[in-house]
C-alpha cells in the first residue's frame, strides 16, 4: 500500500508540473548548439494523447498511475513525442506520445493496456539534438533552428520530435522546465545514381 501511495504521489506531482504548460508565451533570441548522437534501444511504455499540450498534464498522471499499478517503474526521464505539427494542426488534434522508459520485464504487458497505450521497444537511432534552456517559455525557434540546420547539413527528419524532460519545477510551468529536444534523423545520400 505504501508503494501505491508514492505513486499516487508521484502521478500528483507530474501533473502539477505539467499542468501550466506553456508552450507558447515568449522567443529566445540565442540559436541553439546542435549535435548528432546514437540513442540505444530503449522499451517505453506509452500512450497516445489528443489535445492541448496544457491539458497533457492529467495523461500523464494517468500513465505513472498505470505504472504503479503494473509494477512498472520509470528508468529515466518521461518524454513527449509530438506527431504533428501545431502550425498545421488545430490544438485539439494535436497528437502527442507520452513515454516513459522502462524495463524490458515491462513488455509482459505488452497488448493488454488498451486501445491507446503499451508498451513496446524503440529501436536505436540517430537523433539531432538541442537543449531548451530554463526560461524558456517557446521552442518553436529551436525546431526552425532544426529545420535550418538539417537542411544546411544534408539531414532530413525520419519521426516526429521527442522531447525529453531533464527537470521538473516546483510552479509547473514549461518555462521554469530543462529539456533535451531531439529529432530523429538520418543523413541523405550522397548519390545521385
Amino acid at each position: 500500500m505504501k508503494m501505491a501511495k508514492k505513486w499516487f504521489l508521484l502521478s500528483a506531482m507530474v501533473v502539477t508540473v505539467v499542468i501550466a504548460v506553456e508552450i507558447f508565451a515568449g522567443q529566445a533570441e540565442e540559436k541553439p548548439e546542435i549535435t548528432v548522437r546514437k540513442l540505444q534501444p530503449q522499451t517505453v511504455l506509452y500512450t497516445i494523447y489528443r489535445g492541448s499540450y496544457d491539458k497533457i498534464g492529467e495523461a500523464i498522471g494517468n500513465l505513472f498511475a498505470l505504472a504503479g499499478q503494473k509494477g512498472v517503474y520509470p528508468r529515466g526521464s518521461m518524454c513527449c513525442v509530438y506527431l504533428n505539427n501545431p502550425q498545421y494542426v488545430s490544438s485539439e488534434h494535436w497528437l502527442t506520445e507520452i513515454r516513459i522508459p522502462v524495463g524490458e520485464e515491462a513488455l509482459k504487458h505488452a497488448g493488454t493496456l488498451g486501445a491507446m497505450t503499451d508498451v513496446k521497444t524503440i529501436p536505436a537511432m540517430d537523433v539531432a539534438v538541442a537543449v531548451k534552456p530554463k526560461g524558456m517559455a517557446d521552442a518553436g525557434p529551436i525546431y526552425e533552428a532544426f529545420r535550418l540546420w538539417m537542411h544546411k547539413e544534408g539531414y532530413v527528419g525520419v519521426e516526429g520530435p521527442i522531447e525529453v524532460f531533464l527537470s521538473n519545477s516546483q510552479t509547473g510551468t514549461y518555462a521554469q522546465m530543462e529539456s533535451e529536444i531531439m529529432w530523429p534523423v538520418k543523413k541523405l545520400s550522397q548519390d545521385k545514381n
